[in-house]
């Protein structure tokens, strides 16, 4: 299945199309000639449950189009986790909902955390949308397809304790040679700021033996990345197996012929062991690379944020990190103007960043959630003090990013070609150090030819800020 795709903001907007034929009414066997619009917003755990709805409306017969005006309908697969990205989904909403009255649409679904947390808003408010879908309920994208095109709406909200979907006809939208693996689904951790738990539910491992099957038939489809995914991946198997299995699924998955890299994202500090330093020394494809999200450098705040861990307890972690993996590329993130956060708390940070230097740092400011304990917390910050202190960190974090990039000259690395740019003998990739979309990229030009996909290993050249210029190793492309 082809499938073409268009990036809004920090938001991936994944627009999947596939075949041709138009629909008047839905009837036994006319799947086939439907076209749907389908829309994912949010992160990349969202977009592992667009991929699988994607995969049961394909099985189902249903094409795709990135053209709103020739869709037949529309899913939009929705995210609520700040407030930019609740406006961005609602934004999206109404957008499309403009189609049901001026064109061909004859059905809109909206799914995902929004849907979740505001179902009865949504039908109310927005009398164009015919069907929501909870969180928990993305198997049943296709039977509420056909209820909404044979006149029946309504809502399909699965109770969020259920073990998570895991359907077997994935459609990837990434480009086909990295693909994410959602190993868990939801959360337990109950961060004062965070909406996760209320609209995710409680952490739920998905069993190992059907990710290993999930991650060969990836790696079958042409996947040599694998990134592992959830709101928390160091936790994952406690609730199945009465132990953290992270490492062992690790070693399962670097079992898989095929697969190069694996990655793994969303460390809590607290749940990163000793086993699972070892593993990621040990077993070669697994990146020396982990995201840790730290979220503040202050010990009262992290403290009113709910968080398991102080600054002393994550100083000791980066650096036995360090020591006992040398080039690990640690990547985190912060919260700024946090409820009762002072000068002092923010000079606290900035200091702590400083000092620990991390290889690459994302900074968001807070965002009040309703239904969360920080939202109703003494002190809220204004919001231009938000921003500034944002912007303070990330020009620190700038310094630091730019020095490390300057180090880098000289260094063999292995980096996976991404595309080419236009008109010009310079390919696009990354290295073991770059998560995609968050971080940085390697240029390299050459006047070989490269196909997206290809492993080579590049001499580093120089940098331009966040970005590292290279020049291909002779002989060095694994397809």
């Amino acid at each position: 299945m082809a499938a073409w795709f268009i990036f809004a903001g920090p938001h991936v907007k994944n627009c999947c199309r596939n075949g041709s034929g138009r629909a008047a009414g839905r009837e036994k066997g006319t799947e086939g000639l439907m076209k749907i619009l389908f829309i994912s917003l949010g992160c990349d755990k969202n977009l592992v449950d667009s991929e699988m709805m994607l995969g049961l409306l394909g099985e189902a017969g249903y094409s795709f189009t990135d053209d709103e005006t020739e869709a037949d309908a529309a899913v939009i697969n929705t995210c609520c986790f700040i407030g930019d990205a609740k406006e961005e989904s609602v934004e999206t909403i109404l957008e499309i909902a403009e189609l049901k009255k001026t064109g061909r649409l004859k059905a809109l679904i909206v799914a995902g955390c929004l849907a979740q947390r505001y179902q009865e808003e949504i039908r109310k408010e927005i009398e164009e949308v015919d069907a929501v879908i909870g969180t928990a309920s993305i198997g049943s994208i296709v039977q509420t397809l056909r209820e909404v095109l044979d006149g029946r709406g309504g809502m399909h909200m699965d109770p969020l304790g259920e073990t998570p979907f895991c359907g077997e006809k994935r459609v990837m939208t990434t480009g086909g040679y990295y693909s994410y693996l959602k190993i868990a689904e939801g959360c337990d951790k109950h961060c004062t700021y965070c909406i996760i738990p209320r609209v995710r539910g409680r952490y739920r491992s998905i069993p190992m033996d059907r990710l290993v099957d999930e991650a060969g038939r990836l790696a079958a489809q042409g996947v040599k990345e694998l990134i592992l995914v959830a709101q928390e991946t160091t936790l994952y198997g406690l609730d199945l197996y009465g132990k953290k299995m992270l490492p062992e699924l690790l070693e399962r998955l670097c079992g898989i012929q095929g697969l190069v890299w694996i990655r793994i994202l969303y460390c809590y500090p607290e749940e990163i062991t000793q086993e699972l330093i070892d593993v990621i020394k040990r077993q070669t494809k697994v990146c020396h690379y982990l995201d840790v999200p730290v979220q503040s450098g202050s010990d009262g705040i992290l403290k009113r944020m709910g968080r398991k861990t102080d600054t002393a307890q994550i100083r000791e972690l980066i650096r036995r990190l360090r020591d006992e993996i040398p080039d690990i590329c640690i990547r985190t993130t912060l919260i700024t103007g946090f409820p009762g956060e002072t000068d002092r708390d923010h000079e606290n940070t900035m200091e702590f960043v400083d000092e620990m230097e991390f290889d690459r740092l994302g900074v968001f400011p807070y965002s009040a959630e309703e239904d969360t304990p920080a939202a109703v917390m003494e002190n809220q910050i204004d919001e231009e003090i938000k921003q500034q202190r944002r912007d303070e960190i990330m020009e620190l974090q700038q310094e630091i990013a730019f020095a490390e990039a300057q180090n880098m000259e000289g260094r063999l690395l292995w980096a996976l070609v991404e595309g080419k740019l236009a008109d010009e003998e310079v390919y696009v990739a990354r290295t073991y150090r770059d998560a995609p979309g968050v971080d940085g990229l390697v240029f390299i030009g050459t006047d070989r030819t490269l196909m997206s996909g290809d492993f080579v290993r590049v001499r580093i050249t120089g940098a331009n800020e966040y970005d590292l210029i290279g020049e291909l190793d002779e002989e060095a492309v694994l397809n």
